[in-house]
C-alpha cells in the first residue's frame, strides 16, 4: 500500500508540474537522446556546466514569464542588462565607488528602466511591444554612451571568484542566486494575492480591474521587477566574465521569450508558471550543450532553436483547441 506521506508527495509533484507534461517529456528525451550520442554529457562535471551556462537565461526568463502572464512582452531586457552593467562597470572602476555600492545603483537603474515601460504602457496606453521596443533602443544606446562604447575589465577579485568555486563541490554563488530568485518568485506567484492578480490580468484585464485589482499599479511592477531581475542577471554575466561590454545582452530577449514560451506558458497571458519557464531554460540550456559537444556550428544551432520555438507555439495552439 502507498502510504499518506507518499500520496502528499505525488500530490505536491502533480501539482508544481501540472500543464508542463509535454516540455517535461521533451526534456526527458532531450537528454536521454545526448546521453547516447556522446559519452560526455551525461556527467555530473557537464551537468554543473549546464547550469552555469543558463544562469544569465534563468533570470531573465522568471523575470519575462511575470510580464508574459499579464499579457504583455519585454523586448527591453538584453539592453537594460547591458545598460545596468555599464553603469556598474562606470560606477566602479572610473568614479571609484565600492563594488556592492556599484551593484545596487546598476539595479535601481535597471528597475527605473523597467517602470518607464510599464509607465508608458500602463497610464499612457501605449502597446508592450512599442514601449518595450523604445526602451530597447534607449537603453541600448545609454549602455553605449556610458563609457564611449569601451568595456570596462578587471574588477575585485570576489566578484569573478562568484561565478568560478563551486561551494560543497557544487554550486556557484551565482547559480544560488538563480536558484533563490525561482524559488521567491515562485512562492509569490503560488501563495499571495499579488501572485494571483497576475493571473486575473492576464486572463482578462477589464475583469480584474471590476474585480478591484489595481491593474495599472500591478502592470508598472511586473515591469519594474522584469527590469530588476535584467540587471541581476547582467550583474551575474559581469562576474562570470570578469568583464561588462555594451554589446552585452544582445538578441536575449529572444531567449528569455522562448524559454517562456517552451514552458509553456501562453503568449496571451493568464496561463502558466515558472516550473514551465525552468524546464524551459533547461530544455535551451541542453540543447545548446547537446549540439556543442556534438560540434554543430553556431548557425545551425539558431536553426535547431527557432525550429524548437515554432513546434512549442504550434503545440499551444493545439492545445487551446
Amino acid at each position: 500500500m502507498v502510504s499518506d506521506s507518499s500520496k502528499t508527495g505525488i500530490s505536491v509533484l502533480a501539482r508544481l508540474f501540472s500543464g508542463t507534461t509535454g516540455p517535461l517529456i521533451g526534456l526527458f528525451l532531450l537528454v536521454a537522446y545526448l546521453s547516447f550520442a556522446t559519452d560526455t554529457f551525461f556527467t555530473l562535471r557537464n551537468f554543473l556546466n549546464i547550469l552555469d551556462q543558463i544562469t544569465v537565461l534563468g533570470i531573465l526568463a522568471i523575470g519575462m514569464t511575470f510580464v508574459i502572464l499579464i499579457g504583455g512582452i519585454d523586448l527591453a531586457v538584453g539592453s537594460i542588462l547591458a545598460l545596468c552593467i555599464m553603469v556598474m562597470g562606470y560606477l566602479v572602476k572610473e568614479a571609484g565607488l565600492p563594488m556592492w555600492l556599484g551593484i545596487v545603483l546598476g539595479l535601481t537603474v535597471a528597475g527605473l528602466a523597467g517602470g518607464v515601460s510599464g509607465t508608458l504602457i500602463a497610464f499612457f496606453r501605449v502597446p508592450a511591444f512599442i514601449a518595450t521596443l523604445a526602451m530597447m533602443s534607449a537603453a541600448r544606446g545609454l549602455a553605449n554612451m556610458v563609457t564611449d562604447g569601451h568595456q570596462i575589465i578587471s574588477f575585485p577579485i570576489w566578484f569573478n571568484l562568484m561565478a568560478l568555486i563551486r561551494h560543497g563541490g557544487f554550486l556557484t554563488i551565482t547559480v544560488a542566486v538563480m536558484f533563490v530568485v525561482f524559488v521567491v518568485c515562485w512562492l509569490y506567484l503560488r501563495f499571495t494575492s499579488g501572485g494571483r492578480s497576475l493571473y486575473a490580468i492576464g486572463g482578462n484585464e477589464e475583469v480584474a480591474r471590476l474585480a478591484g485589482i489595481n491593474v495599472k499599479l500591478h502592470t508598472v511592477g511586473v515591469y519594474v521587477v522584469s527590469g530588476l531581475l535584467a540587471g541581476l542577471a547582467g550583474i551575474m554575466l559581469g562576474a562570470r566574465l570578469d568583464s561588462v561590454q555594451p554589446s552585452a545582452g544582445f538578441t536575449y530577449e529572444l531567449d528569455a521569450i522562448a524559454a517562456v514560451v517552451i514552458g509553456g506558458t501562453s503568449l496571451s497571458g493568464g496561463t502558466g508558471g515558472l516550473t514551465g519557464t525552468a524546464i524551459g531554460v533547461l530544455i535551451i540550456g541542453v540543447l545548446r550543450n547537446g549540439l556543442n559537444l556534438l560540434g554543430v556550428s553556431p548557425f545551425t544551432q539558431q536553426v535547431v532553436i527557432g525550429v524548437v520555438i515554432a513546434l512549442a507555439v504550434a503545440a499551444e495552439a493545439l492545445k487551446k483547441k
